[in-house]
């Protein structure tokens, strides 16, 4: 498999995820304002959950690049990024629908956890594929780190709902807003890379 095709299939399972959960924000049968107001819970799940995904798309979009040859280890891990990912609109969904209750906020930071597990494992993964690249390497070991803070963060947001649910949700956006821009190191590095070949 190239990573051409790794990633026209990795494109088109995110954009189905993202296309699942916008079907999810039903349209409200009175035109008053405050019936559009009362979707607010459903609308906001969705920015978090679609902002989430965009960051994921956008790093796992850099993370492929660095990839020459695509082996098995790769493919499963990449399976299983996006197996916890397409997951994400039915939490959203109960999430938003439930309007952040205890429960629904747990599950959804347990999810969280597992995708950014599923992700950190594909670093890793990607790493062990690419002995032969040292700059590469300490850019992704900088990643390692990061992923593995987000990890720390999700798994504390779940005994923080407990607490108050809204402890969840702000430790929840506190991950997106420090992953909201992909590594410039990782472009810079993909482009060293292929000036060697």
């Amino acid at each position: 498999m190239t990573k051409t095709r790794l990633e026209a299939f990795s494109d088109a399972v995110i954009a189905i995820i993202m296309t699942i959960m916008v079907l999810e924000l039903k349209v409200p049968h009175d035109t008053s304002w405050q019936a559009l107001g009362e979707l607010w819970p459903v609308f906001l799940s969705y920015v978090v959950s679609f902002l989430m995904l965009g960051i994921y798309w956008g790093n796992h979009h850099h993370l492929v690049h660095t990839i020459k040859d695509v082996r098995g280890g790769i493919i499963w891990a990449n399976l299983n990024l996006l197996f916890w990912l397409s997951l994400i609109p039915f939490a959203t969904a109960w999430m938003g629908e439930n309007h952040f209750e205890r429960n629904t906020v747990i599950l959804y930071a347990l999810l969280a956890d597992m995708c950014g597990f599923a992700y950190y494992i594909f670093l890793l993964i990607i790493r062990k594929c690419n002995p032969d690249n040292p700059a590469l390497l300490d850019v992704l070991k900088k990643q390692s780190k990061k992923g593995l803070l987000s990890n720390i963060c999700y798994t504390l947001a779940i005994p923080a709902a407990f607490v108050d649910a809204r402890i969840s949700g702000v430790m929840i956006i506190l991950v997106a807003i420090m992953w909201l821009i992909p590594d410039r190191n990782i472009e810079r590095s993909v482009k060293e890379s292929w000036l060697v070949f």
